[in-house]
């Protein structure tokens, strides 16, 4: 067992209490942060790499027929292994934007190709689901159950926006708990069905799901209605049978009292070590936890925690993910320390042993994050990004020049999307509504090259087609505005 500071370099802004940390094609990656300005990857999703005690993260792009990807915090993450000659893949479920929106969609996240450089490259769809759907939350989970020669996704818990029917001026933020249904996911024809069990009669958030063939175990978690993280521990056991599914829930009397976890598997065998968390509002736990699953059901075992440093101890709040196979990433905040310029110290904690050890730059998976409900929001980076240079789109095996550097990052006084583009400007910030199908939660802009500095015009105000849009943001050109030239778009 060990625990390594590791010293981010120029990135240390880009991981924030939410992020999800996810393994696919061998390659380890951030998820849920905001984007990478001036880069071909706008898409706030890193790659993480390891190298002795740095931790540095490059660039991941999409495939040009992927759907936008929001950066989501705190969503319902399941990985799907390889199966009936589809890739290994991910669905995310859910999740809290930057702008505190809370997402009820479904994606699945594949890797499209490697490159001769061995790059990245991923691809998002978003997946359509019929019948009884589960509402937009975050802080809940997703999980996959075997029966019968079928498969199913299984999804429990979370916490939402109080319905808006109930919501007044004071409670417009509150959160509650989502109605503690199961729900049922036939990922081949998208029908989703809810189920309610009177042993789950409290709604909880941010506990720990993990399934073996049929059986999914839910381990403790956070409950807003009664502000507690009891020891609890649920067996719920789902049969696919031809027709509707059969769910059957036991209440176990061994539990954990816990939320926010992380957890990682250690092998191919089911059997995982949990570590992080919180036993209430103001105590970290600090313990660590094997879990077995077998054919007999479900078993604890304490391990010895790592030798924490006194800056891990004396933290109010911490955060993670799962960095692979016994391996964790852990970061916790620097309490305003005037000698330390980033928000957060770093650790790898690794329960490997010798033989087992990966490569460096081989690294893992993740569920959620933390409850950490309080951060300050990130712009998220949904705009489309112009002007950028040719090079800068090509494919380079120099992983260097990938990393990312916090001066590219775009003064957000410049870039904001509600900035006065221009005399005529009719976007409101107020009003405004989508007007190109391509536009999700902000309207779409353009970067004019012209002089130094350059400044953003919204696309609408330039009367681009829908089409002109999309073609522009994957070229390689530089474009000037209506003021800058003869034309709403002209080439260097």
């Amino acid at each position: 067992m060990t625990l390594q500071a590791l010293t981010p370099v120029n990135c240390a802004s880009l991981l924030q209490p939410g992020c999800s940390l996810l393994q696919l094609d061998g390659e380890l990656l951030l998820f849920g942060q905001k984007g990478w300005p001036k880069r071909s990857c706008p898409t706030g999703v890193f790659g993480v790499r390891f190298k002795r005690d740095e931790l540095k993260l490059r660039a991941i792009s999409f495939s040009n027929d992927s759907c936008y990807l929001p950066p989501l915090r705190c969503p319902a993450v399941c990985r799907l292994d390889p199966y009936d000659g589809f890739p290994e893949s991910y669905l995310i479920h859910g999740g809290r934007t930057p702008n505190n929106e809370i997402s009820s969609s479904l994606y699945m996240l594949t890797m499209d190709s490697r490159g001769c450089n061995q790059k990245l490259t991923l691809c998002c769809k978003e997946k359509e689901l019929v019948g009884e759907v589960p509402g937009a939350r975050y802080g809940h989970t997703m999980t996959m159950v075997r029966s019968h020669g079928k498969t199913a996704c299984v999804l429990f818990g979370g916490r939402s926006y109080m319905p808006a029917g109930e919501r007044t001026t004071e409670s417009w933020n509150s959160m509650v708990d989502c109605a503690p249904q199961v729900f049922l996911f036939d990922l081949d024809f998208g029908c989703s069905s809810a189920h309610t069990l009177p042993e789950l009669s409290d709604g909880q958030s941010f506990h720990l799901a993990l399934a073996r063939e049929d059986c999914v175990y839910f381990i403790g978690g956070h409950s807003l209605t009664s502000d507690s993280r009891p020891q609890r521990l649920f067996r719920l056991r789902i049969e696919l049978l031809q027709g509707s599914p059969l769910l059957s829930c036991e209440a176990l009397n061994t539990g954990l009292s816990l939320s926010s976890a992380i957890i990682t598997r250690t092998g191919p065998t089911h059997k995982y070590i949990v570590l992080g968390g919180y036993q209430s509002d103001s105590q970290k736990r600090m313990e660590c936890t094997i879990v077995i699953l077998d054919e007999g059901g479900i078993h604890f075992e304490t391990l010895e925690p790592p030798n924490w440093t006194p800056d891990i101890l004396h933290s109010r709040t911490w955060f993670g993910g799962n960095a692979g196979e016994g391996n964790f990433l852990l970061a916790v905040p620097t309490e305003g320390k005037q000698s330390q310029p980033d928000m957060h110290y770093f650790y790898r904690i690794s329960f490997q042993t010798e033989e087992g050890k990966q490569d460096e730059g081989t690294l893992g998976c993740s569920q959620e994050s933390t409850d950490y409900d309080n951060s300050t929001p990130l712009e998220d980076s949904e705009e489309l990004y112009f002007g950028r240079e040719p090079h800068e789109l090509e494919d380079s095996s120099d992983e260097e020049g990938d990393t990312y550097n916090e001066e590219d990052e775009e003064d957000e006084s410049q870039t904001g999307y509600w900035i006065k583009c221009c005399l005529s400007c009719q976007v409101n910030s107020n009003t405004w509504e989508p007007y190109y199908s391509t536009e999700l939660h902000r309207p779409a802009m353009i970067f004019c090259s012209r002089g130094e500095e350059g400044h953003w015009v919204h696309a609408q105000c330039m009367e681009l087609s829908e089409t002109l849009l999309v073609r522009l943001s994957q070229g390689s050109k530089k474009y000037f505005c209506l003021d800058h030239g003869a034309s709403p778009v002209k080439s260097d």
